[in-house]
């Protein structure tokens, strides 16, 4: 961790505290979470006592919440619990109960809880508050486009010259610089902890764009025209190397397709089914890779053999998170599988890749389970309950519809990485409170202008209490 990596952790509260002065609330929230993700530095941060280590994520939501407890306290005072959000408070407090029931102490499980609370609980609550209907959500999409654009020439820059700008800028690598080779070339990382990470957030950019283009829901952003931006995170995205990427996006657009000439929902339910099959045939222990590794080895002989690892490493966590099915080991390491080499040291022989690996080795199947429905559920209730594949494609109602199936994707690949996004619970939490907004079908379909997207009015002086 370097000084500038420090300091730019240090100054960013300040900076997200800042945005709330100028813009609306729901503005700044947005651009605080897209910044601190796509710009701040990785692994940098201060350890401090009683509460979690402050790292780009507690500074980006003590600024987001300092802001709104000064000028917007009153949309604090409006907010509403509902059954939705239950999976996500279980969620929050149960590393409280995994700490208790291993024997940690109470000290341990709040301070894991409250790593909970603020990796996933704020950004699902600020998506409760401020993205609850069509026009928030519209803005968020929006936003996500932008910040796909900011990366293309960063990603051009290093799919080219390889990953150096965070050494660049921070002066260290955030990951294994070997990982970085990919498809003959090189797979950009930028400010990201890896490139797997880059290649999602793409991805999710490139199907918001194709979708809000198929849509005709706006004409252009920042006087680019929309078909150019969909060609150009295309080509961006397909140069970022990312293969599992490339399989997302590739479904998207089945769920897209699907829901443009069949008018149905089936792709999309089909996958949260799969999702949740797969989790119940590798927790009962019934999962086999065999046949999987066989299929992929004719395809790419290396991809086969790092899938069985992969395989061969979840059998043995899975076999021991079993034994503490219901809360998980809880932290410290204490999910993973260990044995004494001739020399008599206790080593670490398993590696987790994946977050319901991590998640059912330490929370168990509370957890897991809390999680899961937290993200999946506000997409069943707005495909099923609000609004029908039939206006997936009316220019106000495809940015929520797009951001639901990145949703979905996002599950998708925390089957086979750990690549923690804000904007994914941000978006739940926003399609969570969409689903209890009453349903009006838009008679007419009119483009969304860039102009009229925020909601809310800038404060004023007076208003902010100056």
């Amino acid at each position: 961790m370097s000084p500038q990596a420090q300091l730019v952790i240090l100054l960013w509260l300040p900076v997200t505290f800042f945005l709330f002065t100028r813009f609306p609330p729901r503005t700044a929230v947005i651009t605080s979470f897209i910044g601190g993700l796509l710009f701040l530095p990785q692994k940098a941060g201060f350890s401090l006592p009683l509460i979690p280590d402050y790292t780009r994520m507690e500074a980006t939501c003590y600024g987001i919440i300092l802001g709104i407890i000064i000028y917007d306290a009153k949309s604090l005072t409006q907010f509403r619990c509902r059954w939705i959000d239950v999976p996500m408070l279980i969620w929050c407090i149960c590393p409280v109960f995994s700490s208790l029931t291993n024997g940690l102490g109470l000290y341990d499980g709040i301070n894991a809880a409250l790593e909970n609370i603020v990796r996933w609980g704020l950004p699902y609550f600020l998506g409760r508050l401020y993205l609850n209907n069509l026009t928030g959500l519209t803005e968020l999409a929006i936003s996500i486009v932008k910040g796909g654009l900011l990366y293309v020439p960063l990603c051009l820059f290093e799919s080219r010259m390889s990953p150096q700008l965070h050494r660049i800028v921070y002066g260290f690598h955030p990951h294994s610089f070997l990982q970085s080779i990919r498809l003959g070339g090189f797979r950009p990382v930028v400010f990201m902890s890896h490139g797997l990470m880059v290649g999602m957030w793409m991805m999710l950019a490139t199907l918001v764009i194709f979708w809000l283009w198929k849509a005709n829901a706006i004409q252009q952003i920042w006087g680019i025209p929309t078909n150019w931006q969909v060609v150009i995170l295309l080509i961006t995205f397909i140069l970022v190397r990312s293969t599992g990427a490339y399989l997302y996006l590739f479904y998207g657009l089945i769920v897209l397709f699907m829901a443009k000439w069949f008018r149905t929902q089936l792709a999309l339910i089909l996958l949260i089914i799969g999702i949740c099959f797969y989790l119940f045939i590798n927790i009962s222990g019934q999962f086999n890779g065999e046949q999987i590794v066989a299929f992929v080895s004719n395809i790419n002989a290396e991809r086969a053999q790092s899938l069985e690892f992969r395989f061969d490493n979840e059998e043995l966590l899975i076999d021991k998170a079993r034994q503490k099915i219901v809360f998980g080991w809880g932290g410290w390491g204490r999910n993973r599988v260990y044995q004494t080499n001739r020399r008599g040291e206790v080593i670490n022989t398993s590696i987790t890749d994946s977050f319901w690996v991590i998640t059912f080795g330490t929370r168990g199947v509370v957890g897991m389970i809390s999680i899961t429905v937290a993200l999946l559920l506000p997409v069943l209730r707005f495909s099923l309950w609000g609004y029908p594949p039939k206006t997936w494609f009316n220019p106000k109602i495809a940015p929520a519809a797009v951001l639901g199936i990145g949703l979905v994707l996002f599950m998708v690949d925390c089957l086979l990485n750990a690549m923690f996004n804000p904007v994914f619970p941000l978006i739940s939490g926003g399609l969570s409170g969409l689903s209890f907004k009453p349903v009006r079908s838009p008679r007419t379909k009119s483009r969304i202008k860039l102009s009229t997207v925020p909601a809310r009015r800038p404060l004023t002086s007076a208003r902010r209490g100056r």
